[in-house]
């Protein structure tokens, strides 16, 4: 890393940009603290921008986040912008021009924080899912036939590639190793009925787990499996790697044990040298709440200490991963005090639990 970490900052649409004013603040804080430097620089990208100027973002534009050490992200989506043009044309895009290719999701319970599960705690609810991000069905591969007739075809491609599918594999071996904890990862796909993409994720599990991690237990779920697992022992879990869509539906639900969206942070990540990543809350841009200082900024605030934790790593900059640990630690000191995680019940406003956290720093 340069003396000064580099991140661009897209505030986003409805209360993204609040909730990234709290992380804001909170790097603002720690900084000193262990004593790095960084710059941040702000991008209008989402919902306002194209109903402005009709465009979401370029090739070209996107490009100038190679400029970057990291980018953060508050949140998209805006209510006269039709659903899929910001999904696709922006954050969709970014993940794939940039090689974000692993989506990294803590499904971690907060001290304090409410969970949904009968006799659960904060020891029972701490693995973490890593979630191919480039492939699968985001692919877009497919189309119409006949569209708009009695005989219409719609088709979407399910695609998995060797190439992609190991580099996501490799990371989450890695990640289960450099964790410690119990040593075990668990693929989780559809190999009784997906007998072509299942039977490629499935038979590279084993042959990179047996030739190069043999200190790692593997372990399968049907994804079907894993929903019911999720709830009933969420204890079991160490580290999970799942493919494309079905990430994006168990990552939702490992919110939701974890205490909802406004606690639920993540990573969209190339780890490759001189890679670009992205990181951000799990929630959306809850646009009737704007200006109402209700939303709950722990996942933003959560972000940037996932922010904060890759970059040092991947630079070799401990005093920015020491950062990460003391904002982790900053939340669980916060988390208890608040009345419940649901917007407008917190017992603080927005800015307020940003505050709570850079004090505990």
């Amino acid at each position: 890393m340069a003396d000064t970490l580099k991140i661009a900052v897209i505030g986003g649409d409805g209360t993204g940009p609040e909730v990234t004013r709290e992380a804001c603040k909170v790097l603002n804080a720690v900084a000193p603290l262990e004593n790095f430097k960084y710059e941040t620089t702000e991008f209008d990208y989402g919902g306002d921008r194209y109903l402005k100027t009709g465009e979401v973002i370029t090739a070209k534009q996107i490009d100038e986040f190679r400029q970057f050490d990291v980018i953060y992200l508050g949140a998209v989506g805006h209510p006269e912008v039709p659903p899929g043009i910001l999904e696709k044309g922006l954050l969709l895009e970014i993940r794939f021009q940039l090689d974000q290719y692993i989506n990294l999701r803590p499904v971690k319970l907060y001290p304090g924080v409410d969970c949904p599960l009968k006799g659960k705690g904060p020891e029972d609810i701490r693995f973490e899912v890593v979630r191919e991000n480039t492939e699968d069905l985001y692919c877009g591969a497919g189309g119409f036939l006949r569209k708009n007739t009695p005989q219409e075809v719609a088709t979407q491609e399910m695609i998995s590639t060797r190439f992609g599918v190991e580099r996501c594999l490799r990371w989450a071996f890695e990640l289960c190793r450099r964790r410690k904890d119990r040593n075990q990862l668990t693929l989780v796909h559809k190999t009784n009925v997906l007998t072509y993409a299942g039977d490629l994720w499935f038979r590279a599990f084993e042959e990179i787990g047996e030739a190069d991690y043999p200190d790692i237990k593997r372990d399968y779920n049907h994804i079907d499996a894993a929903c019911m697992w999720f709830i009933k022992n969420p204890e079991y879990y160490d580290t999970m790697v799942v493919s494309n869509m079905f990430g994006d539906i168990i990552t939702d639900l490992g919110a939701m044990i974890q205490g909802g969206l406004g606690v639920a942070a993540g990573g969209n990540i190339n780890p490759d040298p001189g890679g670009c990543s992205m990181f951000e809350p799990m929630g959306g841009s809850a646009p009737k709440y704007t200006g109402q200082e209700v939303i709950n900024p722990i996942a933003a605030i959560a972000a940037m200490g996932m922010l904060l934790n890759l970059v040092g790593d991947q630079k070799k900059a401990p005093n920015v991963v020491a950062a990460a640990h003391r904002i982790e630690a900053a939340i669980c000191k916060t988390t208890p005090k608040m009345k419940s995680m649901s917007a407008g019940r917190m017992g603080y406003t927005t800015s307020e639990v940003g505050d709570l956290v850079s004090e505990a720093l």
